[in-house]
């Protein structure tokens, strides 16, 4: 079995919502091998960054180069890169890593501490060279000379719209011949908002590091992110950490069991019965007799119509698709897109049993009429 391993070069966040903790949280939950070259050590919590002690430019090439010597490197990612020195330094090791390099240039925290200085600002140029792909927000785009700038020197950005206003939040992915790629989602309205963009890098790299094209490492890495943003935990008086470990079973490999139907002959009396056996009811539809609840671990199930039903979540269902009939199983419909935000496929058994391979994202455990609480 072979394992992503994931370099992280960045700050620590002792209140563990971003930098180092928030990217191993990441890369654990999406089943790699995180290593790390702490950069600053930060004293930061929900409200705000309290102080800034970076790491001597030679202990973090000394991390750096312990890692790649004897475990080695299927994707980097950069975050917070402690100075201007650190950053000039870290460019040349670079070169010689041979492995794509997922760059986000930080410069204040959610809390709106301030991370980098202006001589530090001006060094992310050099490691942007060597990125993949770069991700700022708006304010970040700007400082590092805007999109037009960056494009003209030929940098492959991904530009994210969370600092835009509006409750469509657009992320684009642009190189030197223009957008190649966008992504809309609704803004998701919260506290904990934490080490977003450290999880989002983080999981791209992952992503990457998988063997994944730039836009499909993306997509990915924007749906972990939406998913730990629903899933926070709620700590602390400020902005919040986001839930990075609620994202189980939404993300696991490809034909991942996370979803079972059971039939009904009372719809109420059923519904109670798994309320009451200790499952939280996220769906409830009496008038179609359908209820949908999710278990401790993120898996879920429903009760509907008389015959039992197990689901298999497939990241590419047509590819599945088509593999499974060219290995000679027949299935009763190809996937085709329900109203309810699924896309599904479906198939039986040789005893009978009904099988639905499908893809949800967010909509099986966070669907737009999910019950509130």
């Amino acid at each position: 079995m072979t394992i992503p391993r994931i370099l992280i070069i960045a700050g620590s966040d002792s209140g563990g919502g971003a930098g180092i903790q928030a990217d191993i949280k990441t890369v654990t939950m999406l089943g790699g091998h995180a290593m790390t070259a702490i950069t600053a050590i930060t004293a930061q919590n929900t409200l705000g960054v309290q102080a800034i002690h970076p790491v001597p430019t030679d202990m973090v090439l000394a991390q750096i180069d312990s890692a790649v010597s004897d475990i080695g490197v299927d994707a980097v990612k950069i975050g917070m890169i402690g100075s201007a020195e650190t950053a000039l330094a870290v460019a040349g090791r670079l070169e010689h890593i041979g492995a794509p390099v997922v760059l986000d240039p930080v410069m204040v925290a959610s809390s709106g501490g301030v991370l980098a200085d202006a001589e530090t600002i001006d060094s992310l140029h050099e490691l942007m060279g060597w990125a993949f792909v770069t991700t700022p927000n708006l304010p970040e785009l700007e400082a590092l000379g805007g999109e037009h700038e960056l494009a003209v020197r030929g940098e492959m950005l991904l530009i994210k719209g969370g600092h835009a206003p509006g409750e469509t939040i657009v992320d684009r992915l642009v190189g030197p011949d223009g957008e190649i790629a966008r992504w809309e989602g609704s803004r998701i309205h919260t506290q904990s908002s934490h080490g977003t963009g450290c999880t989002l890098a983080s999981a791209i790299a992952m992503g990457l590091g998988q063997g994944l094209d730039l836009p499909d490492a993306i997509a990915r890495a924007r749906l972990f992110v939406r998913l730990a943003l629903r899933g926070a935990p709620g700590l602390g008086g400020g902005d919040g950490p986001i839930g990075q470990g609620t994202v189980r079973l939404d993300l696991a490999p490809s034909m991942r069991f996370n979803q079972a139907s059971v039939p009904m002959i009372d719809y109420a009396a059923s519904r109670d019965f798994y309320e009451d056996l200790g499952l939280t009811l996220i769906v409830d539809s009496p008038d179609q007799g359908y209820a949908r609840f999710e278990t401790p671990g993120g898996a879920t199930l429903s009760i509907h119509g008389e015959s039992a039903v197990v689901y298999f979540e497939c990241d590419d269902l047509d590819a599945r698709v088509a593999a499974l009939q060219s290995a000679g199983l027949a299935f009763d419909s190809e996937p085709v897109a329900q109203s309810w935000g699924w896309r599904e496929a479906w198939l039986v058994d040789p005893a009978g049993n009904r099988v639905c391979l499908y893809e949800a994202g967010e909509n099986r455990r966070y669907p737009p009429w999910r019950v509130t609480p």
